[in-house]
């Protein structure tokens, strides 16, 4: 079959599968930031934004695109950049293959609520597996980064 949708903001048509996944599609269109750690929906890694809307994209087929807008972090490239120095500050990205996954997860966070506490961070970011860092480190980075921008904000008078 074919879709039409709106990939990180470029028009795009596909032909699918049935049972192709919206994961299988966007590697093969080029995002390489989606990635795959179980199959089974709970690793966090594949998350994309289908609409705004946060989804595993192991868990969606390629046709519940059809018509609607993907956006993975190829898009997201200026709005990620602010934030990610900070987690690596941190050492929160140690080998780094779990970073795409909480990258898009804090920006859907921070979109939704813009000044979390700890632990909204931590549920929020509960469905992301990471191997390596006992996730103190990514806390650690939203919140320095959340800390840096109350203190531009109070720098510039707001």
């Amino acid at each position: 079959m074919e879709i039409k949708l709106k990939l990180n903001g470029r028009a795009v048509t596909a032909a699918v599968e049935a049972d192709t996944t919206l994961f299988d599609l966007l590697r093969e269109k080029g995002c390489y930031s989606v990635k795959c750690g179980c199959e089974t929906s709970n690793c966090g890694l594949c998350t994309v934004f289908l609409d705004d809307v946060p989804v595993l994209s192991c868990s969606v087929l390629a046709a519940r695109a059809d018509g609607r807008a993907v956006t993975t972090l190829e898009g997201l490239q200026e709005e990620a950049a602010d934030f990610v120095g900070f987690i690596a500050d941190q050492g929160a990205d140690q080998c780094g293959f779990c970073n795409p996954g909480f990258v898009m997860n804090t920006i859907a966070l921070l979109r939704e609520n813009p000044d979390p506490t700890d632990d909204e961070i931590r549920g929020y970011l509960a469905g992301n597996l990471c191997r390596c860092s006992g996730y103190e480190g990514q806390l650690r980075g939203i919140r320095a980064y959340l800390d840096s921008r109350k203190g531009k904000g109070a720098q510039n008078g707001n």
